[in-house]
């Protein structure tokens, strides 16, 4: 098993360098058909995250890079500690596209553990149903 960078995903996801694209291509397809087994994290994640909707980038919105990236994720050869989470969380930035993705990540983990409330000054907070932000 080998580890996924964030570069592997942007490489696939956007245009650029086209060698490696298709070199990114023929990897997830490997996956997807089980021939090959990958790892990466929610660091990772997060990362292509940030990068696909950095306006200095690519700046697309919360919605386009799940459509992009959920799909991914869902690859049967790819281990992905919360995958769940990860998913949950690409869900609650489109709905929110003001928040932070590790923000929507956050709450993702929240609803996760059934929690409700977290310490936090970040005001995004109070703009998602169901989460009480609260200061220490």
């Amino acid at each position: 098993m080998k580890f996924l960078d964030a570069n592997i995903f942007l490489r696939y996801l956007v245009a650029g360098n086209e060698r490696k694209s298709r070199d990114c291509l023929a990897l997830f397809q490997r996956v997807q058909a089980g021939d090959e087994v990958v790892t990466t994290s929610e660091v990772i994640v997060a990362e292509v995250a940030y990068v696909l909707r950095s306006r200095a980038h690519y700046g697309l919105t919360p919605a386009e890079i799940g459509v992009r990236l959920k799909p991914l994720l869902a690859l049967r050869g790819l281990k992905l500690d919360h995958k769940g989470a990860c998913v949950r969380a690409l869900e609650v930035w489109d709905a929110h596209a003001t928040i932070d993705f590790e923000d929507a990540l956050a709450v993702a983990h929240m609803e996760r553990q059934g929690l409700t409330e977290i310490y936090s000054y970040d005001t995004d907070f109070d703009r998602i149903v169901g989460v009480a932000r609260v200061e220490p």
